[in-house]
């Protein structure tokens, strides 16, 4: 195919649809007896207005007559001349189409505009005679026609340059053509096979910036590309069978690089290896042997960044830049590789591991994930269980194995029976296990075995018992020992001494040493009955079938000493975080958990383990740390998290005394002003009025700021807690502070402070569970509110607790009774 064809099918397409066009145009203009005042049809004179009427003294009457004949003219004239503005309009948009200009679209109304315009002059004849009127009608007129001829020569310019384009052909990118004169030419032509093939003629000049390693590339390639018509040689032909008009040998002097180099740039251009040829702009070429090169250094030492590759290459002598080694990581995915083993693995020299916060975010995601999917009662995805086998085995690798739940004492079992009245008397004779209750059981030996136990005087008494066997496949324990009533298993001492232990050493708020004296154990074993019955937290809904709170939670956390642990050696070390959810309004202890951490992974395994429970709430009460913000968002999306207006406005007073002194209110009164501005703000019983005393503080700091530029963190703490402290102002369920948490905390720490310290984290959960039951069965003093007084915190939450032993236990009554007396607190479960 010759590019220096004339026009093209489409362009002949669009001529012959033009000149169709414009003859209907004429025929139709001719049909309807239209004068054309012009040959072409375009510039066509007003018609002539006949004006009726005579002069007379009834002005009114003759102007309405002028106006009817002016009217009935300009509408003969209208219906006769709207064909020359259609086929005016119709042409100029012919031209737009084909000359490809859509934006000039709108020209296709000039011709509608001038037609009104000259139309609304001979309905008013008044108006068509102002010469600014004139004037303007003459302007539209002439604006149409020179539209018209614009376009047609834009288009014919575009036609006349694509011609001459394409009978010199293309030049190739970075080069530059001077000197053409008639001697010189350039040719080009297409194949059917789409290949190009130039001929060219003349003296040219080309300049090429040589130190842009690319432009110095394509040079070396064009040059070399370059042969002679008819020119053949028997030897020395290139790879694709060329005979080139300019050596490599001389490629190589005039570029000053080796043979080799220009072989290898031409291997790239005939294999379309783009990605070696313009690897980059300076320095070494990068081909396969380098990038190996490069490749197998990183990897011995895959902690490395670039830079410290790079400077180790350096040393060695060679030229790779900087940049080329990026690249090398880029194109072969180790840079990629690296940041995500980075992200899980701690990479250095001495170890390669996985990363704690990485696994444990990994953990919660999981966590997170399938407590929504049990809230919607569906099984795990296969997304899930692939996740899940992931880190089950990247556990396996590291050595790491899940915590072990504490498995309880036989002698618990039977303490939590009596505590919550989970059994029953079994008068038919009948022997049934006592762990699982089945009667599936069968006796182990004839011979009974003498069970030896101290009775409530003192002495040390005797009695005949039965080893059992139990066949119930889902029991863990398979044989038992059918015991008496109030006879512990594994233990001399009857039930009502556990029950003492507990009951002294918690409610009474004693110590492990006087509770053992009272009973004449020791310490250990005081400690053991007490910490025994804290193996796992008080399940609510499994007891009394239902979940309930006021939906008001507040979360606060508190440190303690745990001496013994496997942290590293820190600062902080020695101590760990207790948690607390607390119901604002009953009081009651929802969920309390400790953790070796204060940080945004234990917070967020909290809010999950409360979610967890069933326990979904409106409003999340917190002190002013922002951990808790995009958590909740996360982990309760419809809940408002509000932050303590105490704690709030406390850390307002001390940055103020950071900023201006101690004794600022005597030395600054107009700072003191603005602390009772503050102040003020909280105190408002509506948003409204909250929001303009806000504002008005914030236009104190400007001028606080000049005076001292310290003060503009007290501004900046104000605004990012205001949206999360107004949330109580005019509220009927948000609370003001967080003082129900405060308040619970301040309880565990009266207990807590009787031994001052946990040995380990899994001593620390035990004495929590135990913590948590005598807590929440625990009725508050007579000396407090009204409402809470008498009661215990699962009994303002609205559970029925009277039926339970333990609740009578924490109330100061003895469980000295018949053990058929609690057959009537069976709870309704």
């Amino acid at each position: 195919m010759q590019c220096t064809t004339g026009l093209t099918n489409r362009q002949r397409r669009l001529g012959t649809v033009a000149h169709a066009i414009a003859v209907i145009g004429l025929v139709v203009l001719a049909a309807t007896g239209t004068p054309l005042e012009s040959i072409g049809g375009w510039l066509g004179g007003p018609g002539l207005v006949v004006m009726c009427g005579g002069k007379g003294r009834a002005g009114s009457r003759r102007s309405r007559l002028e106006c009817t004949c002016a009217w009935r003219g300009g509408w003969a004239w209208l219906r006769r001349s709207w064909v020359v503005a259609a086929v005016r309009s119709e042409t100029l948009m012919l031209v737009v189409f084909v000359s490809d200009r859509q934006e000039w679209g709108w020209v296709c109304l000039l011709p509608w505009v001038t037609w009104v315009w000259t139309g609304m002059g001979v309905v008013w004849p008044g108006l068509g005679r102002q010469p600014l009127y004139a004037g303007m009608g003459r302007v539209l007129e002439q604006a149409g026609g020179v539209a018209l001829v614009g376009l047609g020569m834009v288009w014919l310019g575009e036609q006349v340059t694509e011609l001459w384009g394409s009978s010199i052909g293309v030049l190739p990118a970075g080069m530059c053509l001077q000197g053409w004169t008639g001697e010189s030419y350039v040719e080009v032509e297409q194949d059917e096979g789409g290949g190009y093939h130039v001929q060219m003629g003349g003296v040219f000049v080309m300049h090429v910036n040589g130190n842009v390693e690319f432009c110095k590339r394509i040079l070396a390639i064009i040059l070399g590309l370059l042969e002679v018509a008819g020119e053949t040689r028997p030897s020395r032909r290139t790879r694709d069978g060329r005979t080139p008009f300019v050596r490599q040998e001389q490629l190589a002097a005039w570029f000053g690089v080796p043979h080799p180099v220009i072989s290898r740039w031409f291997k790239y251009w005939l294999d379309g290896d783009w990605r070696r040829l313009l690897s980059q702009r300076r320095g070494e070429v990068l081909t396969l042997e380098v990038q190996q090169r490069v490749i197998e250094s990183w990897v011995k030492f895959a902690w490395w960044s670039a830079q410290r590759v790079w400077e180790h290459l350096r040393s060695q002598g060679s030229q790779i830049t900087l940049n080329q080694v990026k690249q090398i990581g880029r194109e072969s995915g180790w840079t990629t590789l690296r940041e995500r083993m980075t992200d899980v693995y701690v990479i250095s020299a001495e170890s390669f591991r996985p990363r704690d916060e990485w696994l444990t975010k990994q953990l919660l995601a999981q966590v997170q994930g399938l407590v929504e999917r049990l809230e919607a009662l569906g099984g795990v995805t296969p997304e899930q269980r692939i996740a899940l086998a992931d880190l089950g085995a990247l556990c396996e690798e590291l050595g790491l194995r899940a915590a072990v739940t504490c498995r309880p004492l036989p002698w618990v079992r039977q303490l939590e029976h009596l505590l919550f009245g989970h059994w029953e008397r079994v008068d038919d004779g009948t022997v049934r296990c006592i762990y699982c209750g089945t009667t599936d059981v069968s006796r182990k030996s004839r011979k009974p075995r003498l069970k030896r136990y101290v009775d409530e005087q003192g002495h040390v008494q005797t009695v005949e018992v039965y080893r059992y066997y139990c066949h119930n496949p889902a029991c863990t324990y398979h044989s038992f020992t059918n015991l008496p009533p109030n006879l512990m298993p594994y233990s001399q001492w009857t039930l009502d001494h556990h029950v003492a232990a507990l009951q002294m050493y918690e409610w009474a708020h004693s110590v492990y040493r006087c509770t053992s004296q009272m009973l004449g154990v020791s310490k250990m074993t005081a400690y053991r009955w007490v910490s025994g019955v804290g193996h796992e937290l008080l399940p609510v809904g499994a007891l009394f079938g239902v979940v309930r709170s006021s939906g008001v939670v507040g979360i606060d956390e508190k440190y303690v000493l745990v001496p013994k642990n496997d942290k590293p050696a820190a600062k902080m070390k020695r101590w760990m975080y207790v948690y607390l959810a607390v119901d604002c309004y009953t009081y009651d202890l929802l969920h309390i958990e400790i953790y070796p951490y204060n940080t945004k992974e234990s917070a967020h395994a909290f809010l999950l383990a409360l979610r967890a429970k069933g326990y979904h709430p409106r409003v999340i009460v917190t002190d002013l740390r922002t951990d808790y913000r995009d958590i909740i968002a996360q982990v309760f999306p419809q809940a408002i998290h509000h932050e303590c207006i105490f704690h709030a406005l406390q850390e307002l007073h001390q940055r103020f005394r950071e900023v201006y002194g101690t004794d600022y209110r005597e030395t600054y009164p107009e700072v003191a002003a603005l602390t009772k501005q503050i102040d003020a703000i909280f105190d408002a019983r509506t948003k409204r009025t909250a929001q303009r005393r806000y504002e008005s503080v914030l236009a104190r700091r400007k001028a606080l700021v000049a005076q001292n530029p310290d003060a503009a963190g007290i501004f900046d703490f104000l605004e990012r807690h205001w949206p999360s402290l107004v949330n109580a102002i005019e509220s009927r369920i948000v609370p003001t502070t967080n003082n129900a948490t405060e308040e619970v905390i301040r309880i565990f720490t009266q207990h807590y402070k009787t031994f001052c310290g946990f040995e380990s984290i899994q001593s620390a959960r035990l004495y929590l569970g135990v913590f948590e039951k005598v807590y929440r069965f625990t009725p508050f003093s007579d000396d407090a509110q009204q409402r809470i007084r008498g009661k215990c915190p699962l009994e303002l939450a609205g559970y029925d607790v009277l039926k339970l032993p333990i609740a009578h236990l924490f109330r100061g009554l003895a469980l000295q009774w018949p053990s058929a007396a609690f057959q009537e607190f069976v709870p309704n479960v």
